[in-house]
């Protein structure tokens, strides 16, 4: 184990220590989320967190600017007259962690794997058309330091280069994989559970649920981050992160409740930074179910929330009542808020499904604290309404696992975009182009709750497609207007992002609406 590991997990349950070491970031964080350390596969909030830091995309987000792309492993880009060919620059002198140097090869094989393995993710990269029988016609390295991309459509130019900045589209260290090889698998039983990046930072170890390791790449193409080493810990109770930020054992706690945000607030020591995050808490109706698929009852639910009741009490100061699909900040993003909690009109609407007397049902929520507490709020509210809902907890895992499968009945939960485009919300929320249980869509969340929606996925295929920004955001925002009144979503809260940190931690960089934490920003005074 190394000093820092021991700084920490010796912090979390004995004395108090003076302070963690000056080149470590020390960080508390629930982090049993993570199923796999493979950027073809990690689709899960931590895993982002931790392939952020540990791999490139070849376009990325300056994190002191969340607005404009910036160069990655490309320095350059461009798009041809065609509107469909793109051609990347590749950064020549970059290495890998491995010491491998970084060439179109990589970000040729690394594209290509997300296609070929079809996990979760890959729909980012396969909705440009790229498929196993095409792949080596449309992703090609054309020279040492240039990659053609060939989409089979003309999208709007910034919708594909977002997408490139969404971990799946990392550039993976295609010899280290490949001597890792096994059945054809593009080394992926081994990415799994270790990394073969060019990031900020390297994977030293990874204990699931309970922590990983990283070094910094003294190598890295930016600088030498300032950490040399970050230590992430999975401590899912607040009140233990707050008493090891308290005590000095950890710089940073991630998932402070509003009770322990408020009890530190003034604390000689500690400061709290606020950052709005693209996270949307909701609730969805699996549409499978016969009682949860009848209009009338997806109109009821969406009065049985008390919004302001649990923002401005157990949720206050790091949720935000919004009623859409997409993130504020995000073009086209909708303020609207048509539903408030109306306990006669939701009966009344049971009422005429036929339903006057409620039902049995069940949600599906991970046990985290402040998911717990959401699902038991609602379970208050839909008592009230003849509604009996039982709680079927588990981690993380176990929970995406049987949403993953459409066997729920209501899934609790958040959802946040995978790149800064409006798309990455409405390719998940208001497209499904294949209803069936073969089809395996296992990114759209449409898909999961088994709702078939022809006509509003033809319109948002037609608003990726336009180039014009203040006519595509109109399309979005029609979009949500129905998506509100139809859907089987009730689209909750837009999360607030409240990270508690020791006054001599500064740079952090969350991500805001629009991506990640970055940890190669942090330096400590």
């Amino acid at each position: 184990m190394s000093a820092a590991a021991g700084v920490l997990l010796f912090g979390l349950s004995g004395p108090a220590s003076a302070e963690t070491p000056k080149d470590t970031l020390v960080i508390a964080a629930q982090i049993d989320d993570i199923v796999s350390l493979d950027p073809a596969e990690i689709f899960e909030f931590s895993g982002t967190d931790l392939a952020n830091n540990v791999y490139d995309t070849l376009v990325e987000l300056d994190p002191n600017n969340m607005g404009p792309l910036v160069p990655g492993i490309a320095e350059s880009w461009s798009v041809a007259d065609d509107g469909v060919t793109y051609t990347f620059k590749i950064r020549e002198g970059a290495k890998f962690h491995s010491g491998n140097p970084i060439t179109a090869e990589d970000a040729e094989f690394s594209i290509r794997r997300v296609i070929a393995l079809e996990k979760t993710p890959s729909f980012i990269l396969t909705q440009f058309g790229f498929t196993t029988e095409n792949m080596e016609q449309t992703i090609k390295a054309t020279g040492p330091y240039e990659l053609t991309l060939v989409t089979d459509k003309p999208y709007a130019p910034s919708f594909v280069f977002n997408c490139l900045t969404a971990p799946v589209a990392s550039i993976v260290d295609k010899k280290l994989a490949m001597e890792h090889e096994k059945d054809g698998d593009f080394g992926y039983e081994w990415l799994k559970t270790n990394s073969a990046g060019s990031g900020a930072y390297s994977l030293r170890s990874w204990k699931p649920n309970e922590s990983y390791v990283l070094d910094a790449n003294a190598d890295y193409w930016r600088g030498t981050p300032a950490m040399k080493r970050v230590f992430v810990q999975h401590v899912p109770e607040s009140n233990s992160q707050r008493l090891a930020l308290e005590k000095g054992d950890i710089d940073i706690a991630r998932n402070l409740s509003p009770d322990d945000i408020a009890a530190i607030s003034g604390t000689p020591g500690i400061k709290v930074e606020d950052d709005l995050k693209g996270r949307i808490l909701y609730f969805s109706l699996n549409q499978k179910d016969e009682r949860l698929s009848n209009p009338k009852v997806i109109e009821a639910f969406k009065y049985l929330v008390d919004y302001e009741g649990m923002s401005q009490s157990f949720l206050r100061g790091q949720y935000t009542v919004h009623q859409a699909f997409l993130p504020l900040t995000y073009l086209g993003e909708l303020k609207e808020k048509p539903y408030s909690l109306n306990l006669e009109k939701a009966k009344a609407l049971l009422a005429e499904a036929g339903y006057a007397d409620g039902f049995d049902v069940q949600i599906y929520v991970r046990t985290d604290p402040q998911r717990l507490e959401v699902a038991q709020a609602l379970q208050q509210v839909w008592a009230q309404a003849g509604i009996k809902a039982e709680l079927v907890t588990g981690t993380g895992k176990q929970i995406l696992t049987q949403y993953r499968a459409r066997q729920h009945q209501i899934y609790l939960g958040a959802w946040g975009p995978d790149y800064p485009d409006p798309h990455t919300n409405a390719d998940t929320f208001a497209h499904n182009t294949d209803n069936s249980d073969e089809a395996g869509l296992t990114g759209k969340l449409a898909w999961r709750n088994a709702w078939e929606i022809p006509a509003m996925t033809k319109a948002t295929e037609a608003a990726v497609l336009e180039k014009d920004s203040d006519k595509r955001a109109e399309m979005y925002r029609t979009i949500q207007r129905e998506h509100q009144q139809t859907s089987p979503f009730v689209v909750m809260f837009q999360q607030i992002i409240q990270t508690a940190e020791r006054d001599n931690v500064s740079g952090l960089r969350t991500g805001g609406a629009t991506h990640d934490v970055f940890f190669w920003t942090v330096t400590k005074n």
